[in-house]
């Protein structure tokens, strides 16, 4: 027991050390971890951005367009941060990018606690429909749980103001607050009204899900986006080590940060060119794997589907490419480009693409997906009847390959 401990402390310290690696090499490729509080103009803010996407942006020539044009057409033209926002969209608009995208203040602040897998809250995920707010669902073991907040809850107050009508990020900010203060609900279920008083805590959200199905391990990666993807992986890996095969779930998986994927495909290559970035003007780096003391030799499969993108297509290219997995599933979603996240000033931020990649192979994927090793469709009919067939066919192959 004692080794297994030492064991998983050192790869927590070389996950540490490779991150870090990682971060040297790819400087232009993270997100800055940081929210930008300067403040300045929204004609600033506007002209600011243009001189970042023309410097920085993937395709030198813009999509074929001349920037400056954007730069004279709004010329003394943005009064607000709103104006900013849709001058700035609409000019992201013209390069035919569907991963560029500027975010308010509202929505980066939301993509920061995804990479921080964290909020402070009462721990519920909700959804608004016909001028009404509910209960999607309550995560394990937080203040809401407690509560016995159950899904289809409909909230109608927050601390005694009416919510309705009122957008999903609106009543979220107004059941959000400090750690350690307490939020008055007034919920609706089954026509009777309920009052609940939630002492607010900071909400851990897991990316990696894992469990054991006799002889295998089964983990689930739900999004590369959070910094403790990496260590949950690590963690899963420890709690199935006893297992004699391995089946990874990536379906849905849209992905997230870049060090994660490549981290986690380390685990399992350690020798080779996981994946290559090919940045402005044809630029080639290469990340390749680190030698460890520790490698996943046991056979794996990696479950696939249209939802598995981005990350998750550089783990599962890599994987197969190196005949180290078969992919099971469907054909990948096919997004091959990098985007950087760059904190703007007024706490807004921009997600900019500035590089695509290529398989280990030089398998470019983007728009064209990785098809998998054995196919398997999920019907509608699965989904209605609860039916995996792609996790069932999974574990009859990994049955016959611990067998073999």
């Amino acid at each position: 027991m004692k080794k297994q401990f030492l064991i998983f402390i050192s790869l927590v310290f070389v996950l540490y050390l490779f991150n870090k690696f990682l971060m040297g090499v790819l400087p232009k490729m993270q997100s800055d971890s940081l929210i930008n509080t300067k403040q300045i103009s929204s004609q600033q803010l506007f002209d600011n951005t243009w001189k970042i996407i023309k410097k920085n942006y993937y395709e030198p020539d813009m999509n074929g367009q001349n920037w400056s044009r954007w730069k004279k057409h709004y010329k003394g033209k943005i009064k607000t941060d709103e104006d900013a926002n849709v001058a700035i969209n609409t000019m992201i608009e013209s390069l035919d990018d569907p991963y560029s995208k500027f975010l308010d203040k509202e929505n980066y602040s939301q993509q920061n606690e995804s990479i921080n897998s964290k909020i402070t809250g009462i721990g519920v995920n909700i959804a608004s429909d016909g001028g009404q707010t509910f209960v999607v669902n309550v995560i394990e073991d937080t203040p809401a749980a407690k509560a016995k907040l159950m899904p289809g809850d409909i909230i109608t107050k927050v601390d005694g103001k009416s919510i309705t009508g009122m957008k999903t990020s609106q009543v979220a900010d107004l059941v959000r607050g400090p750690e350690d203060t307490l939020v008055e609900l007034i919920i609706l279920r089954k026509k009777k009204e309920l009052k609940k008083t939630i002492r607010r805590k900071e909400i851990k959200i897991k990316t990696v899900k894992s469990s054991i199905i006799g002889d295998i391990g089964y983990i689930q990666i739900l999004s590369f986006i959070g910094q403790e993807t990496s260590t949950e992986f690590v963690m899963a890996l420890d709690k199935t080590k006893k297992t004699k095969g391995l089946i990874l779930d990536l379906r849905g998986n849209s992905g997230g940060l870049l060090p994660n994927a490549v981290f986690i495909t380390n685990m399992f290559v350690n020798k080779g060119n996981i994946v290559s970035i090919i940045g402005r003007n044809g630029l080639k780096k290469n990340i390749y794997a680190q030698k460890t003391n520790f490698l996943v030799q046991k056979p794996l499969l990696v479950l696939v589907d249209n939802g598995s993108a981005s990350a998750s297509e550089i783990l599962s290219g890599a994987l197969q490419d190196y005949h180290r997995a078969k992919l099971v599933g469907t054909k990948t979603f096919g997004k091959g480009m990098v985007q950087r996240i760059i904190p703007m000033p007024n706490q807004t931020g921009l997600n900019l693409t500035i590089a695509k990649y290529l398989t280990p192979a030089g398998h470019d994927i983007n728009k064209k997906g990785i098809e998998p090793d054995i196919k398997v469709e999920l019907t509608e009919n699965d989904i209605k009847h609860n039916r995996d067939v792609q996790l069932n066919k999974a574990k009859l192959i990994m049955a016959q390959m611990i067998n073999e």
